[in-house]
Parts: structure tokens; sequence; C-alpha cells
């Protein structure tokens, strides 16, 4: 079975810094993409940064490039997301996501979601 797991989220001020991880088992991350999503309430769920599976080629919202950085330890079967600079629009619940090619919102396999929350 494909689960996927994230964990590190937390509360933090403006200008801070976080590291998610997001842990996969049942397949090998070598075998997928997997991207990063977040969701505030209201709001369609936003892709925030992906990274290949054959090449590693890594892929950002232009709202996040710069600050945010995607990352993989295939042997772990985890990709991270050093988050830097962060801003209270970043608040929101962070998702990971694999699929063959970057995830979209159709892709089936997500973790649970960990909260983000930066106060002013």
């Amino acid at each position: 079975e494909v689960q996927l797991v994230e964990s590190g989220g937390g509360l933090v001020q403006a200008g801070g810094s976080l590291r998610l991880s997001c842990a996969g088992s049942g397949f090998t991350f070598d075998d997928y993409a997997v991207g990063w999503f977040r969701q505030v309430p209201g709001k369609e769920r936003e892709s925030v940064a992906c990274i290949g599976s054959s090449d590693g080629e890594k892929y950002y919202a232009n709202s996040v490039k710069g600050r945010f950085t995607i990352s993989s330890d295939n042997a772990r079967n985890t990709v991270y997301l050093q988050m830097d600079s962060l801003k209270p629009e970043d608040t929101a619940v962070y998702y990971c996501a694999a699929d063959y090619g970057c995830p979209t919102g159709e892709s089936t396999y997500w973790g649970q979601g960990t909260q983000v929350t930066v106060s002013s």
C-alpha cells in the first residue's frame, strides 16, 4: 500500500524557517515524482513545488521561488521542503503527493497534511 506521511509543520514567526518532510512507503521515490501542495480554507489546493522522478528536475510556484527548496533522499524514500523567509500568507495545511509526473489535484496518493502557521 502506498502511503505518504508529512511532518515538520508548526508555528513560526514571519521571517523564520521550517523544514517539512514527506516519508513514503509502499513504493520507491526513484519511480515517482513528488510534489508539495498547500491549502487554506475556502481556496483550492495550490501546487508549491515538485521534484521529478527520473532527472530530479525541480519546479516551484512563483510565490515561493527563492524562499523554498525541495530536495529528496531516495535511499530513505523521503522528500523535504525547506521553507525560509516565511510569510503570513504561507500559512496553510501542506500536503505531499506522488505520481509518475509532477502530481496534480487528480493524483491518487496524498499524505494527511501538516499545518504551517506563520505569525506576523
